[in-house]
């Protein structure tokens, strides 16, 4: 008797069902015949390094700003209002020197008991009208201060702040006032002009006179 076709094709489905029921079950029960790899952990990742911050370099310091003069007023109770340096000593004029163009006659040992004020570098004035402040070239290729076109000098024998030594030596030498006026000078008599010729060549030298006659 024949078999049915589809009898015989239904045993062979379920014959394979129970083969790969059977494989199944076999490779489950080893872990060692597993083919999957055991999955590694992953080694921990290093803590950063905190940052250390690059020592600042300090910017170099600026060299200092360039030296200058200072022009300012004081009161003296003899002679009023004066006009003084940055360190308060009393700054003086000329009458044998020259205003309109300022020159000077106060050379070689007269300038050493009168130096006369440099300007070196902003000339700062305080309670002085600046247009009055300007300067000149001496014959030594110095500069030096001028109030109101009137050279402005020291009197070396001043040794501290305040000293008015200067004023009045020979009748010719006065404190300055802060409009390049002679200080103690009574008011109306006006400011004594520079007489004095300026020489007519540059070989001609100034002229000169007795030391008596320039206060020192």
């Amino acid at each position: 008797m024949r078999s049915n076709p589809r009898t015989r094709r239904a045993a062979l489905l379920a014959a394979s069902g129970l083969a790969v029921t059977a494989l199944v079950a076999g490779c489950g029960s080893s872990g060692s015949g597993s083919s999957a790899k055991p999955s590694t952990p992953s080694a921990p990742s290093a803590p950063a390094a905190p940052s250390t911050p690059a020592p600042s370099t300090p910017a170099p310091s600026q060299p200092p700003a360039a030296g200058g003069t200072t022009l300012q007023t004081a009161t003296d109770p003899k002679l009023g209002t004066i006009i003084t340096d940055g360190s308060g000593f009393t700054l003086y004029r000329f009458d044998k020197d020259e205003s309109n163009p300022s020159d000077s006659y106060c050379n070689t040992g007269c300038s050493s008991l009168w130096p006369p004020e440099q300007a070196t570098g902003n000339v700062t004035v305080k309670g002085i009208d600046s247009k009055l402040v300007g300067s000149f070239t001496r014959d030594d290729g110095t500069k030096q201060v001028t109030v109101n076109g009137w050279p402005v000098y020291r009197y070396a024998p001043d040794t501290k702040p305040g000293d008015t030594k200067g004023q009045g030596v020979m009748g010719i030498w006065h404190a300055l006032t802060p409009t390049g006026d002679k200080a103690g000078v009574p008011s109306g008599s006006g400011k004594t002009p520079g007489t004095t010729p300026m020489p007519s060549a540059p070989a001609t030298p100034k002229p000169t006179a007795p030391s008596s006659g320039y206060g020192y």
